[in-house]
């Protein structure tokens, strides 16, 4: 495979106006498209006040017109990871504007991107893009506020020669589909930089059935980028489509998931480990149920107390990174996973905030305590909370009744959570059990969700 094109080079190096980017149904889009509609943008940025715009887009081609337009015109851009006005309203200090695909009823400065229907006879030349300028990423902290993650053009690029170098000819002729967003470290990295700097063409929109994975056309090969919340639900009963080669991210893949998989597809999954902060960590070819995780290239894990600490070519503090997962080293440097620590958890692939979760329910009428925890039933797992009422949160108790309170909290929830993080099991107690030193024992508060015999 040739070698990955620095995002810097995407639109100037030497390659025909005709090459194709992105597609849609039955319509496409150019590199000579791209290269016009980031120039228009790029000069409407540059007439712009303020330095930092999100990014809020569903689709992926208009998604990289406003990335690239964003880096030309020397400002940086930010991801959210998501689309949620509240949201949005609320962490305004983190952004000068709003790019977006569609109208959002928020305040400030918000431009609609949209894509030319044909491509201008030539373009203006694009100011060149420093490696030293970055992309501000947003994910749920342990204290849950958004957690600022800064990711420089150089990393980026970085990622992508490790991932070409690793996957090889496997990815010659696909094009890329996908079920997760670019928002987010994942989807950014393996929808976007790893297609374009490999001039793959790709999806523009997510799939989000196995119907639209089964209705691909089969007269090319794909490479899909998935998720275990995802492959978990496929529909094995409909035409596979050609996948060529399959990634899954962003949470444990059951075995049960890559049988089926591998029996619908005729491929086993390559499964990737890592996390925002830290980029990719590890991969496996899904063969085996116990199959290990083999470090890439430079990454190294060393002990810090209770906790493991990486360090890794993508990871740019000379000291490495604090994870929040717990691993079974083995001698040869393989390992598997056993869990997370701390109050951040996934749920369908998305990250969680327990604090969030809990600061968010303190905001409601009526509650004056809450406790928020993962439960696990039928193997399938969900948030938790324990509440503690005061005395207008009991008046409403007993007025409406626990199921209509509880789910006109839950509606109070969603403008500002994301669906799996929306409590699915609620319990009123009278007091919040502590232990002597006045802190909550997370082992005792998961017993009040056990299930009667």
């Amino acid at each position: 495979m040739h070698k990955p094109l620095p995002l810097s080079q995407w639109l100037s190096a030497p390659r025909p106006d005709d090459t194709p980017v992105a597609w849609s149904g039955d319509g496409g889009w150019t590199l000579g498209q791209l290269r016009h509609d980031v120039s228009v943008l790029t000069a409407c940025l540059q007439q712009q006040e303020g330095d930092r715009w999100a990014l809020c887009f569903d689709n992926s081609y208009l998604f990289i017109v406003a990335l690239l337009a964003t880096l030309h015109a020397g400002k940086t851009p930010v991801l959210p990871g998501h689309s949620r006005e509240a949201q949005l309203e609320e962490q305004q200090e983190l952004f000068s504007g709003v790019l977006s695909d569609r109208t959002l009823n928020v305040r400030g400065r918000l431009m609609v991107v949209s894509a030319a229907r044909c491509r201008a006879a030539t373009c203006t030349p694009l100011p060149a893009i420093d490696d030293a300028r970055v992309v501000e990423l947003f994910t749920s902290g342990s204290t849950g506020r958004p957690e600022r993650i800064v990711k420089s053009i150089a990393q980026l690029d970085r990622e992508a020669r490790l991932l070409a170098a690793h996957f090889g000819e496997r990815l010659n002729g696909c094009r890329v589909v996908a079920s997760v967003v670019p928002q987010h470290l994942y989807g950014l990295t393996f929808r976007i930089v790893l297609p374009m700097s490999l001039g793959l063409p790709l999806h523009t929109e997510m799939l989000a059935y196995a119907e639209q994975l089964a209705a691909l056309d089969r007269t090319q090969r794909y490479l899909f980028i998935s998720s275990p919340a995802f492959l978990k639900r496929l529909d094995t009963r409909l035409t596979p489509p050609p996948v060529a080669v399959l990634i899954s991210a962003g949470g444990m893949l059951t075995w049960e998931s890559a049988c089926d998989t591998q029996r619908w597809l005729g491929l086993w999954p390559d499964e990737i480990y890592g996390s925002s902060e830290t980029g990719v960590l590890a991969w496996r070819y899904r063969q085996a149920d116990k199959r290990l995780w083999h470090p890439f290239p430079g990454v190294t894990f060393s002990r810090d107390n209770d906790a493991l600490r990486v360090t890794s070519p993508l990871i740019v503090e000379a000291d490495g990174a604090l994870l929040d997962d717990i691993l079974h080293l083995e001698e040869n440097g393989q390992f598997s996973l056993l869990g997370r620590r701390g109050r951040v958890v996934k749920i369908e692939e998305k990250r969680i905030s327990l604090s969030e979760v809990e600061q968010r329910l303190l905001a409601l009428d009526g509650i004056c305590e809450a406790a928020a925890l993962p439960v696990t039933r039928g193997g399938r797992q969900s948030v938790g909370v324990l509440l503690v009422v005061n005395d207008a949160g009991r008046q409403q108790l007993h007025q409406r009744g626990s199921k209509a309170q509880i789910l006109a909290w839950r509606r109070a929830l969603r403008p500002w959570l994301e669906p799996v993080a929306i409590p699915r099991y609620w319990r009123i107690i009278d007091e919040m059990p502590v232990n002597s030193m006045n802190k909550r024992v997370y082992a005792q508060l998961q017993e009040l969700f056990h299930e009667n015999p």
